[in-house]
């Protein structure tokens, strides 16, 4: 269930920030660190066994439930609209951006070429989008999920296919925390289907990486982007090899 998943990504996010290990929580809890390791992997939780993590880490459960129907409240997608608009202006995409990543407004207007009072206005303007909150002395409240993601095929999404993918893929992907491996093969529906779940889980893992990450300084944090992806796909150079059915004769009735 969404609700399950969500209430073990809050417990995760709780147990880094009191810096508790899964080592610790093994001890307390009389398991292996790999059992506890799988339990978290897999999301597989009794409601007893999330208790007497609570009771290990200290944490309240009622302040855990909470927190989850605050994120649950949360965007996890923006409209088509919302999306439109924010892509429709270079800047006011770029302090999305900045906002989505944490990036104070100080920050923003000391490392981009962006004057304190239109700095202001763009936060004003994805404000009223709902994107964010704008608070006194411009501090940023985002209004959106940390398992936020752009809409499947939606404005932003096509910007990247149309103006950021050669950007992207210019690279030999060798630098340190660099990546980037093509893998072809034949699959079923379920073994394909299984594939899309671990990747959702590694694009979870990145989103909580993120967050953990925010407590250090801006310039010990880079922009990362991760892509993922599987589709049904074959070079169309090889599907044009591929035999042409003959076209099959249907005799008529005399």
């Amino acid at each position: 269930m969404a609700g399950s998943a969500a209430l073990v990504d809050v417990l995760k996010r709780e147990l880094r920030l009191r810096g508790i290990t899964y080592a610790q929580l093994a001890r307390g809890l009389s398991l292996s660190e790999a059992s506890v390791k799988r339990m978290f992997s897999r999301r597989a939780f009794t409601l007893s066994r999330i208790d007497a993590i609570c009771r290990i880490a200290d944490i309240d459960f009622g302040e855990l439930a909470r927190a989850v129907s605050r994120e649950e409240a949360q965007l996890s997608q923006l409209t088509y609209e919302q999306e439109k608009e924010i892509v429709s202006n270079r800047r006011l995409f770029l302090v999305a951006v900045c906002a989505l990543n944490h990036v104070t407004f100080e920050q923003i207007v000391k490392t981009f070429d962006i004057s304190r009072a239109e700095c202001t206005a763009l936060l004003t303007r994805l404000d009223r989008l709902k994107f964010l909150e704008l608070q006194p002395g411009n501090r940023i409240k985002l209004l959106v999920s940390r398992t936020f993601s752009w809409r499947p095929d939606g404005p932003i999404q096509r910007f990247f296919n149309e103006q950021a993918h050669n950007e992207y893929f210019r690279s030999r992907f060798d630098r340190p925390g660099e990546f980037m491996l093509v893998v072809n093969g034949m699959l079923t529906q379920a073994s394909s289907l299984g594939m899309v779940e671990k990747l959702k889980r590694v694009a979870r893992e990145f989103s909580a990486a993120h967050q953990q990450d925010l407590t250090a300084a801006l310039g010990e944090r880079a922009p990362m982007s991760l892509l993922v992806a599987i589709r049904h796909w074959e070079l169309q150079a090889f599907a044009d090899l591929r035999r042409k059915e003959r076209a099959r004769c249907v005799s008529r009735p005399v």
